[in-house]
């Protein structure tokens, strides 16, 4: 059995508490957090720790915070051992180089705290001081999940800047549709067919391979008309997708 402490109360905490809790073979032993009516989705009262110093020894120690707490966390967190590991996706390995050992255990994945997710699709990136606790780490991740990586800091740090143009970029894409949508009277839901399948071609198909639209067809009164439909900001989004999709695929522009 791996012991397990949570540090942190957001998303990916909680997330991490319900899914180690569910899983064979590791165990919650703490959720730690200041701020004690953060920790409500621990259903276990024992297992709230509102003190650094009352936290137990542990395993693993799993600190999910915000990318600007990491360093904070780590500066006031007693080595007790066990191996220390951050889940973010930008923040460097050496940060928690304080500790004897130490790694990334970084989910690749959205979160939402009312959003169930199937954790066992949740691709784990990890990186970890030594080959001894990088295969510990493994151990512990596929107990939880059916992919699990080996990503060093740089290749952590790209991953991440492609997750936000392919997740935080893109949603965003929906929210102005949405209001657009709502403006001239229309569900966003029309739009959700449309969406899934283009999600859906990416699996058989490169991106590169799947664009459509006006500016792959170089279709200049579409992007015309378009471009008279759209206010100042809106039409600057526009303008730089439809130029950013010409220039990867050779159109003139």
């Amino acid at each position: 059995m791996i012991n397990v402490v949570i540090i942190g109360a957001g998303n990916v905490a909680a997330h991490l508490y319900q899914n180690i809790t569910a899983a064979d073979g590791l165990e919650v032993l703490q959720v730690y957090n200041r701020t004690a009516e953060h920790l409500s989705f621990v259903k276990d009262l024992k297992k709230r720790c509102t003190r650094l110093e009352d936290l137990e020894k542990a395993d693993l120690y799993l600190i999910a915070v915000k990318d600007e707490a990491i360093e904070e966390i780590a500066g006031i967190l007693p080595d007790f051992g066990g191996l220390v590991a951050h889940t973010s996706g930008s923040q460097p390995l050496k940060t928690l180089s304080k500790f004897k050992n130490f790694g990334v255990f970084y989910p690749l994945q959205t979160f939402s705290k009312n959003k169930e997710i199937n954790f066992r699709n949740v691709p784990l990136c990890l990186e970890a001081n030594s080959a001894e606790n990088l295969e510990f780490l493994k151990k512990a991740a596929s107990k939880l999940s059916d992919k699990v990586f080996e990503v060093n800091s740089e290749q952590r740090k790209a991953l991440h800047l492609s997750a936000v143009f392919v997740n935080n970029f893109s949603n965003h894409m929906y929210a102005l549709a949405a209001e657009y949508c709502k403006l001239n009277g229309l569900p966003f839901k029309i739009l959700q067919p449309l969406i899934k399948e283009t999600a859906a071609k990416i699996e058989t198909l490169p991106p590169y391979s799947a664009q459509t639209g006006p500016a792959l067809r170089n279709d200049q009164k579409t992007i015309h008309d378009h471009l008279e439909m759209l206010e100042v900001d809106q039409k600057k989004i526009y303008t730089i997708l439809t130029q950013s999709i010409q220039k990867l695929h050779g159109k003139k522009l």
